[in-house]
């Protein structure tokens, strides 16, 4: 699953297609939570391997564990920012500073950080599962477009 992929990632309308492609294949093939969704396909669009004791950390943070609390992709972008970030030699307080940034356009882009808010149509006893795929997808194209833009801020 944190392998390799023959989907081509060139050009931003590629990039979206090979996100939604990942997304699909972790939620329906795998039954991956949206957080480990966020951080696996991250990982491939970033070309920066994750150990599994941090993709293992993001096994309860889909609203909490389903507590409905801060959305899943909200933990997951944080967390792979802060790894990712780290590894690049950012200090603890420049991921920090970063990380809030992230937190405030995420909310203006979105309208919320919290799964109750953001899950499309909220929870029903009788929800079919990844109502949040689209979201997920454009999470992660937010996201990686971020961290990209972060990087090249920082040349």
């Amino acid at each position: 699953m944190n392998g390799s992929t023959s989907r081509s990632m060139t050009g931003p309308d590629n990039v979206k297609l090979f996100i939604a492609g990942e997304v699909k294949e972790l939620y329906w093939k795998h039954d991956i939570n949206c957080a480990r969704t966020m951080m696996m396909t991250l990982s491939k669009c970033m070309n920066f391997h994750l150990e599994e004791q941090v993709l293992d950390a993001g096994i309860g943070m889909h609203g909490a564990g389903g507590y409905r609390a801060q959305c899943g992709l909200v933990e997951g972008s944080l967390m792979f920012i802060a790894v990712y970030l780290k590894a690049a030699g950012r200090t603890d307080s420049e991921i920090s500073d970063i990380c809030y940034d992230f937190a405030d356009k995420y909310k203006a882009e979105f309208a919320s950080l919290s799964c109750y808010d953001l899950r499309p149509g909220g929870f029903n006893e009788d929800d079919p599962p990844h109502l949040c795929e689209k979201l997920t997808a454009d999470s992660i194209m937010f996201t990686y477009n971020f961290l990209n833009k972060i990087i090249t801020e920082h040349k």
